[in-house]
């Protein structure tokens, strides 16, 4: 992808990839070496942006993968996903739903255990943001969404998830450079990424007994769907230009950071977080 991108707004929430122009960069670049064969692993927000380029690279890796998402909106991203995944000779799981809603996420974990037989890897990563230019702008309803969303939902997938993840799971959390420097438009979502970064290094901490490790990525501007969702099209056709780098990623680029935290190659990372953002330098 050019650095620069046609103004561009979608009028839906959530945003879809597949009315995305250009398209994101979500195939992984480099043949598999088998990192995660014979395993499964979960991933929120799998249906498009950084969690369809993770589905994909694990399926390459050799993992099954149950591909959670919220809404009919997104069923063709998530068709799509699925045929990706299948095309790298692995199984793919569709389950829809609300993930604020702590049945389903329990729903959502028993399902793909019963379907595909385990569970090794839980990828939290579905968010939701809203652009706000003064803290009074933000609705009770926002806030709860928001809260709900990139939060508890955390918490409820975690839950459900424990009961089933064994010696030697990663669990891994998509956080974001905000959290870490803060945004001024995006008060509620960035806090509620503050909350994401301290969750994962106080779970990290807290299943180190039972060796299960527990790491974050908090990647930087990155082309998926929630920037054409929430950002004017003016304002998209310049997005990333302020990093380091003077681009915006592409969700192949943070799926490898994820890759690497969900597989054996991380085994003496726990309560850590990567920080694919094209070069802003952020404290620990």
């Amino acid at each position: 992808m050019a650095d620069q991108r046609p103004p561009q707004h979608q009028d839906r929430d959530p945003g879809v990839e597949y009315e995305m122009q250009p398209r994101p960069d979500c195939m992984p670049r480099f043949p598999g070496a088998g990192r995660l064969t014979g395993k499964v692993a979960l991933i929120t927000g799998g249906d498009s942006g950084i969690g369809r380029a993770s589905a994909i690279l694990f399926a390459r890796e050799g993992a099954d993968v149950a591909i959670v998402y919220l809404s009919e909106e997104e069923d063709r991203d998530a068709e799509e996903t699925k045929d990706l995944v299948e095309a790298e000779g692995r199984k793919a799981l569709l389950i829809r739903g609300d993930l604020r809603q702590k049945a389903f996420c329990t729903a959502a974990v028993k399902k793909t255990v019963e379907v595909l037989g385990r569970l090794d890897v839980l990828v939290n990563n579905a968010a939701h943001q809203a652009v706000a230019e003064d803290v009074r702008d933000i609705s009770e309803e926002q806030l709860a969404r928001t809260f709900e969303t990139n939060i508890y939902a955390y918490f409820y997938m975690t839950q459900a998830a424990l009961d089933h993840l064994k010696e030697g799971a990663a669990i891994v959390n998509v956080t974001s450079v905000n959290s870490y420097k803060g945004n001024d438009t995006l008060i509620d979502y960035s806090s509620t990424k503050g909350a994401i970064t301290a969750f994962t290094r106080s779970m990290a901490l807290n299943l180190a007994d039972r060796k299960i490790r527990v790491n974050g990525v908090a990647p930087g501007p990155i082309w998926t769907p929630f920037i054409p969702m929430s950002m004017p099209a003016e304002k998209v056709a310049e997005f990333g230009t302020q990093v380091t780098m003077g681009r915006a990623g592409q969700p192949n680029e943070v799926a490898s950071a994820l890759l690497f935290l969900a597989c054996d190659d991380s085994s003496y990372f726990t309560g850590q977080v990567l920080h694919p953002n094209g070069g802003t330098i952020v404290g620990a």
